[in-house]
């Protein structure tokens, strides 16, 4: 079926229909995410993928803002199958859509977070899911403030090196170091039902969030985070945010803050498919930065997480659940 498939279909970003998988050539043909279909029409959807290519609140390295661009380009080594290990296929079951990329003024960075909002408003009002593509963190910020104003304060599953929780008082500082801070004090996250893995920098202050470091990780293993996850978030409707720099660099280099010591990719790909059953609202990737991707490795894990990110979204709207 694949091959017949592939002899015929071409530029799937713009012929596809939204739903199925997808068997184009994945040397050939436009890119979009994972091969779904463009478009700014959200009526039908139930999953909208966005891109953010922001990278002006770094604290490092720049080049995350080219990350959505090559996040899509890596996801289409995954359109062919259904994602392993989840027993069913998101892309047959739902409409996913790519909503293409936020168009912003980047030369006005104080507009950029009230922009960014209203488009994951936009989304949201639809009834659609959203999944961003970064991008560098900060940019979760604003995007809480639209998932809370539907959903009232989250839960949040913080994949990352770092706390991101720094103290910040002056709300119009855009720096991605400080978001989570920042979203604990005016009330968009509960950070005693939220948590943090992977953490392996220091930070006197973690806000009351739950801390899952990376220590724990490799030492309890990731059944037992993902069963923690679960038991601190509950079923209360949660935001799944993954810091690439989350991975130890050996498996993610592309990144403008790497740690050593991280998680491995099987490690994050365990605990996420173990996370499924949680109340998803949405979720990003983030911080995927091609100028230091030199093999794409960085790039192919974050449309990997992206992928699970899909799984566990549908996972609780699947038919008959």
């Amino acid at each position: 079926m694949a091959l017949e498939d592939a002899k015929t279909q071409i530029d799937m970003a713009f012929t596809g229909s939204g739903r199925g998988l997808a068997f184009e050539n994945a040397f050939g043909g436009a890119l979009s995410a994972f091969r779904r279909r463009y478009t700014k029409d959200l009526s039908g959807v139930d999953l909208a993928i966005t891109g953010v290519p922001f990278d002006q609140a770094v604290t490092n390295r720049p080049g995350t803002r080219l990350g959505p661009r090559a996040i899509r380009e890596a996801s289409a080594l995954q359109a062919f199958d259904a994602p392993y290990g989840w027993g069913y296929s998101p892309f047959d079951e739902f409409n996913v859509v790519d909503y293409g990329d936020l168009a912003f003024d980047y030369a006005k960075v104080s507009d950029f977070p009230d922009a960014l909002t209203d488009h994951i408003r936009t989304i949201l009002a639809s009834g659609a899911g959203s999944l961003v593509l970064g991008g560098d963190h900060y940019i979760s910020y604003p995007i809480l403030k639209a998932h809370a104003e539907k959903f009232g304060p989250l839960s949040l599953i913080h994949f990352d090196a770092h706390s991101d929780t720094w103290a910040d008082d002056d709300l119009t500082r855009i720096d991605h170091g400080t978001m989570f801070y920042k979203a604990v004090k005016t009330g968009l996250i509960d950070p005693k039902t939220s948590v943090q893995i992977g953490i392996r920098t220091d930070n006197p202050d973690t806000m009351g969030v739950n801390i899952i470091d990376a220590r724990m990780v490799h030492e309890r293993g990731a059944a037992w985070v993902a069963a923690e996850v679960k038991k601190i978030v509950g079923e209360r409707a949660c935001y799944l945010t993954f810091d690439i720099d989350c991975l130890d660099p050996a498996f993610a280099p592309g990144t403008g803050t790497p740690v050593w010591g991280g998680l491995s990719s099987w490690e994050a790909a365990a605990i996420l498919r173990d996370l499924a059953g949680v109340t998803l609202t949405g979720g990003d990737v983030v911080e995927v930065s091609p100028p230091y991707d030199t093999t794409g490795a960085t790039a192919i894990a974050g449309a990997h997480v992206a992928m699970e990110i899909i799984s566990l979204f549908g996972w609780t709207r699947r038919k008959g659940v």
